[in-house]
């Protein structure tokens, strides 16, 4: 019996994920928190860890993104140390991203070629900068997080003012037009290290190449669903994560996205997203701040 691509994509997804909760389980089995770092303290959730990642793959399911939300929840409530809070964002998203490129890649038609080229950038990428990111110090992590944050909050705002290119109606491309894609997606996969979300600039991505926007979600969502267990085993080996905190994002994000994804399915957003750019903004400037009066702090 011969699978149909997107089954095969699907399946491979499956598999992939799975590597990715062997590994990540197996190293937490392996690890005591003799240096008491974040990521060896493998105790279970507390609630408001399990509630930031219902609340922020919620939103991401209807459009907001969770990466920019959740950094600023984690700096606000003082909950994830900043050098940790990349690889936690990326631990922990990974399988609530994982259900919602199952829900998209299922509903939503897309070219084929397409798909599994851009998502095959974007993870390479990811596997790139997820080995620099995990690196970094406190300082790089910082400023590196702000910058990236005001990019997060411009690209919002572009949303909000209806700034987007307004894209054509095309399920795929090919040429110099899907080189130039290849290009791009391989970038934003290396910036999701950082803790920069995927959504809006695959959103202008698409547009511009002369797609249905449409099909910037099961793009988006495949390249992040593929994209993140790779990245987040990295993150993983080298302990650069919070493993409570992450744990709490995976647990809750779950039903949060399949509470919005088929019984919620739309809502107004349009106040929440206002609120989202003022907070992420302000979030951003104070990780800009403490990384410059922090130099060389590691």
């Amino acid at each position: 019996m011969t699978l149909s691509p997107l089954l095969a994509l699907q399946t491979a997804l499956g598999a992939l994920t799975a590597i990715f909760v062997y590994g990540w389980t197996t190293v937490a089995r392996r690890v005591r928190a003799v240096d008491a770092s974040p990521a060896t303290d493998v105790g279970p959730p507390n609630g408001t860890q399990v509630g930031i990642g219902a609340l922020t793959n919620f939103f991401d399911t209807l459009g907001i993104g969770s990466f920019a939300t959740t950094t600023a929840l984690f700096r606000f409530l003082r909950m994830v140390p900043d050098r940790v809070i990349p690889g936690t964002l990326n631990v922990g998203h990974t399988l609530p991203t994982v259900v919602q490129a199952y829900i998209y890649t299922t509903i939503v038609q897309v070219d084929m070629l397409t798909l599994f080229t851009l998502i095959a950038a974007a993870v390479l990428g990811a596997w790139l900068g997820a080995g620099v990111v995990a690196k970094w110090d406190k300082r790089r992590v910082q400023i590196g997080m702000g910058a990236a944050l005001l990019g997060a909050a411009a690209l919002m705002l572009m949303t909000q003012l209806n700034l987007f290119p307004g894209g054509g109606e095309a399920l795929g491309v090919r040429g110099t037009r899907l080189a130039i894609g290849l290009g791009v997606n391989f970038f934003l996969g290396a910036l999701m290290s950082l803790g920069i979300g995927l959504y809006a600039p695959c959103m202008i991505l698409i547009s511009l190449l002369g797609m249905d926007p449409k099909a910037a979600f099961p793009i988006m969502m495949g390249s992040c669903a593929f994209l993140m267990p790779v990245g987040s085993l990295k993150f993983i080996r080298e302990r650069s994560y919070a493993f409570r905190a992450a744990a709490g994002l995976a647990i809750g994000g779950i039903p949060g996205v399949l509470l919005a994804a088929f019984i919620i399915k739309s809502m107004p957003i349009y106040y929440v997203r206002w609120l989202v750019i003022v907070v992420v903004v302000y979030t951003a400037i104070t990780m800009l701040v403490a990384g410059l009066r922090r130099e060389g702090d590691a």
